[in-house]
């Protein structure tokens, strides 16, 4: 059983994409949201890292979410989800989960007029269409640390342990290799 983290962003691509891979999940909003039983991974969305995180805050769910993360929980993060795993963020003090030991470069390609799709290589899946919007990219990896894409020599995939995070919308095009290999990887 899959969580998505619903409480601002592009979640329910998500949760489509996830049913059309046949693959059990739900949405999470309120800490009694995470008494699943058998919950196998997280993802935490697109949208607006602040605001994400001010709303993680406020409903009570950074801690039990955090917990799970450092428990050993599979966590998909993508664009401001990468954002909220990052142990670094660049130019901002703020650090969310920091599960993953990179640098974090916020809104990298520009404002929304800097939004663009692309193709690119994908570590073990291949060439997969990538939706960047307001999107990050990776400044810098640390120890640990597998890069699982780049696009024009700038990181937008990578993962560590239980952590795997993208720049770009995998959940935004018809392809869905990338969720296949969060749910087969992890």
């Amino acid at each position: 059983m899959i969580g998505v983290l619903a409480l601002q962003g592009g979640f329910i691509e998500h949760v489509k994409a996830l049913r059309k891979l046949g693959a059990d999940n739900f949405e999470i909003r309120k800490q009694s949201d995470l008494d699943v039983k058998n919950l196998s991974g997280l993802i935490l969305p697109g949208g607006e890292s602040t605001v994400i995180g001010k709303l993680l805050h406020e409903t009570g769910l950074f801690d039990p979410i955090d917990e799970l993360i450092r428990k050993g929980v599979p966590v998909f993060g993508t664009c401001a989800g990468l954002i909220l795993l990052a142990e670094r963020i660049e130019n901002d003090r703020s650090v969310y989960f920091g599960a993953i030991n990179i640098t974090a470069k916020r809104n990298a390609y520009g404002r929304q007029l800097g939004s663009f799709r692309t193709e690119g290589d994908f570590d073990g899946v291949g060439k997969i269409p990538m939706t960047f919007i307001r999107a990050p990219y990776i400044e810098e990896t640390g120890d640990g640390v597998k890069i699982l894409s780049r696009v024009k020599g700038r990181i937008v995939a990578a993962r560590q342990k239980n952590v795997l995070v993208t720049a770009f919308h995998p959940e935004l095009t018809n392809d869905l290799r990338v969720h296949e290999y969060f749910l087969k990887k992890f």
